[in-house]
C-alpha cells in the first residue's frame, strides 16, 4: 500500500507536513468546504493560511488526488473518493451532500441524447431533495 507521501511524489507534487495533512483531512472528510479542510489541517500541523488551502487544493485536484464538486448555490466541497464517476446528492434544507454510486452501467453511466461530437467520458448527477433529518423535522 502506497503513503500519502509517495502519492503526492507519484503526482509531481511536493511533500510538505501539510500537503500531507490536507490530503488525509479530504480523505478523512465528508464532501469538506475550503474552511473546513483549513481547520482541520491546522489542528495536526499548526498554522496554514487560508491561501495554501486554496493552493493545495487546486493542486491535488489538479492531480486527480481530490475531487472538487460545486452544487449550485453551494462553495466547492472537495472529496477524496476519486475516479469512479459517482455522483451526489444533497438537501435543499440543510445542504448535506452524500455520495451515490452510478446509476447505470459503466461510466459515464448516462448515455447523453446527442453527444455534439464529444468523446463523452464522464457524467456529472446532481439528485436534489431533503435528507432523512430535515424530512421529519417539516
Amino acid at each position: 500500500m502506497t503513503t500519502t507521501a509517495e502519492e503526492l511524489r507519484g503526482a509531481g507534487l511536493r511533500v510538505t507536513a501539510a500537503r500531507v495533512a490536507l490530503l488525509e483531512t479530504v480523505r478523512d472528510g465528508d464532501h469538506l468546504g475550503v474552511e473546513a479542510v483549513a481547520a482541520k489541517v491546522r489542528e495536526r500541523v499548526g498554522h496554514v493560511s487560508l491561501q495554501a488551502v486554496y493552493e493545495a487544493l487546486h493542486a491535488l485536484a489538479a492531480a486527480g488526488l481530490v475531487r472538487r464538486i460545486e452544487p449550485p448555490g453551494s462553495p466547492a466541497l472537495y472529496e477524496g473518493r476519486v475516479g469512479d464517476n459517482h455522483h451526489h446528492i444533497v438537501c435543499r434544507s440543510c445542504g448535506v451532500v452524500a455520495d451515490v454510486d452510478c446509476a447505470v452501467g459503466e461510466a459515464p453511466c448516462l448515455t447523453a441524447s446527442d453527444s455534439h461530437g464529444f468523446a463523452i467520458d464522464e457524467a456529472e448527477v446532481i439528485y436534489w431533495g431533503l435528507c432523512s433529518n430535515c424530512s421529519t423535522a417539516s
